[in-house]
């Protein structure tokens, strides 16, 4: 089957639609499909569509509904469409869900945030991630926190910078940050938190091996959104055996459960330090937060990301 993949991400983007698009694309394709990723659909003939982003893939899931009314199209909710515009683009992106076959997601409690009505044709596919080839060996010098996000609004990028900046002068605790700026006034904040924050270091955008090198010496990850779709650092995370302490938003608590032990409410600068805190001088806290998330590997295997997959296109062939 020929499959075209709509992703809104540009092919050299590091973000998370992007790297959805490619992965997404080399499980069809082990699947026995041939698979196009673009941009945006350009009228070629396929078989299938798959648009990642319900609001800003619009346009090309309905010329590709319009042009073939019986053939399968599956459209992914990123964190967006469920979060924000389908409050603040209601119409557009409705229609997109509503001329969808089958619907995608990436946690287990997106169902709760959509109309009822578009609930029987959802999915969840859980993001896989590959293990550390290096063991992990956390630094003894620094009690290192790594924040893996690109400086945007929806990742409330300076919340875990803002919580280090009072902690006890015999802390070890040092912030690592990598990510783009999504414009020069996030990157104008981040150095200044710099300057300020000497806990804080702001790396800029870099590439996968270097989250990877990261992963294999950090303490722990701090993921500090307001809104995730499902957020695949939290699969990267687990995968690579690092402990993670995210705010208590639906797309954490939808992939880590709901008694996971290390969530703070969204843009507590005080209870995320606290948590901080408490992860370098309670090790039997740091262990439990590891431990738990070990018990959640299993979801984010390419195994079971592929047999997730699997189900789908059988649901809408």
């Amino acid at each position: 089957m020929k499959i075209i993949l709509i992703t809104p991400a540009a092919k050299l983007a590091k973000n998370g639609n992007r790297t959805t698009a490619v992965r997404w694309a080399r499980i069809l394709r082990e699947l026995g499909h041939q698979v196009r990723v673009d941009v945006e659909w350009d009228g070629r003939p396929a078989d299938m569509m798959v648009a990642i982003h319900a609001w800003r893939s619009a346009q090309s899931a309905l010329q590709f509904r319009e042009r073939y009314p019986k053939r399968p199209l599956i459209v992914l909710l990123a964190g967006t469409d469920i979060y924000r515009f389908q409050k603040s683009h209601p119409q557009k992106t409705y229609r997109c869900m509503e001329i969808a076959d089958g619907l995608a997601c990436l946690h287990e409690q997106v169902h709760r945030s959509i109309p009822a009505e578009f609930t029987s044709k959802l999915h969840v596919v859980h993001q896989s991630a590959s293990p550390l080839s290096m063991a992990r060996k956390p630094s003894v010098r620094h009690f290192d926190i790594c924040v893996v996000g690109h400086l945007r609004k929806e990742k409330d990028p300076l919340r875990t910078a803002m919580a280090v900046r009072n902690m006890p002068p015999d802390s070890k605790i040092r912030v690592i940050h990598l990510g783009k700026a999504h414009s020069a006034d996030w990157a104008e904040k981040a150095e200044k938190e710099m300057v300020r924050n000497p806990r804080y270091q702001w790396m800029g955008e870099v590439p996968g091996w270097r989250v990877r090198r990261e992963f294999a010496k950090t303490h722990l990850m701090v993921l500090s959104s307001i809104m995730e779709g499902g957020a695949n650092v939290i699969s990267e995370a687990v995968a690579a055996g690092v402990p993670i302490i995210a705010s208590d938003i639906e797309g954490a608590k939808g992939l880590l459960g709901e008694s996971y032990d290390g969530y703070y409410p969204v843009k507590d600068t005080q209870a995320l330090g606290a948590l901080l805190v408490r992860a370098e001088v309670d090790s039997s806290f740091l262990k439990r937060l590891e431990q738990q998330c070990a018990a959640k590997l299993s979801q984010f295997t390419l195994e079971r990301e592929s047999a997730e997959w699997r189900v789908l296109l059988d649901a809408v062939l």
